[in-house]
């Protein structure tokens, strides 16, 4: 009798959900993501002078001070979308729904794959400075920087959706490391136009 409990466990492992909790290697992942693009965001814009902040490539292209406002309005919702998928539901097909999502993340946002048009809400309006850029930004971080530090919440089970349809459901954490990854994206934006020829000595 007792083999036969045993041998009738060992056929339900497949059948158990996969934890949905943070591994530690997970949260120290986001926790190092978040401090060098955090690192990389105020090195970028820390000796850019005004006339610098405000040049512009060609008319239709962003400049360095659009590009910050851009990563600061994008960071405020993209944690907003952190916030309704916690606040949602557990999605009962989170695993089938997410899969593979983490790494594709990871290809095309920090490595500026593919191009897509920004959302309007977070469509840069050129009237903010380089002080207040770095001050929001640095505001926002101290609470999404405590957020994975700390949270207890299983951030993989619950779920959000996005816009485009090449992401459709994302769960809490893989909306987390949209965060910072999309801020290492436009970084690499940041430093395509400094590179630009033209671009203002000081």
């Amino acid at each position: 009798m007792r083999r036969f409990l045993i041998f009738n466990a060992v056929l339900c492992l497949p059948l158990l959900a996969t934890d949905a909790r943070l591994t530690p290697e997970e949260r120290e992942k986001a926790i190092g993501a978040m401090k060098t693009s955090q690192q990389d965001y105020i090195e970028a814009l820390n000796n850019v002078t005004e006339a610098q902040w405000k040049w512009k490539p060609t008319p239709e292209r962003w400049s360095v001070g659009e590009c910050a406002e851009h990563i600061v309005l994008a960071e405020a919702l993209l944690f907003g979308k952190v916030q309704e998928a916690v606040n949602s539901p557990a999605n009962p097909e989170w695993e089938t729904k997410t899969k593979g999502k983490i790494e594709f993340l990871e290809k095309v946002m920090p490595n500026r794959l593919g191009k897509a048009k920004s959302p309007l809400e977070i469509e840069p309006k050129g009237n903010m400075s380089k002080e207040e850029a770095l001050k929001l930004f640095r505001q926002g971080r101290v609470q999404t920087s405590a957020f994975i530090a700390e949270t207890q919440v299983p951030l993989k089970e619950h779920t959000a959706e996005h816009p485009f349809p090449v992401f459709n459901t994302l769960s809490a954490y893989q909306w987390y490391m949209y965060l910072p990854w999309h801020t290492m994206r436009h970084l690499k934006q940041i430093a395509e136009v400094k590179a630009t020829e033209g671009y203002p000595k000081d």
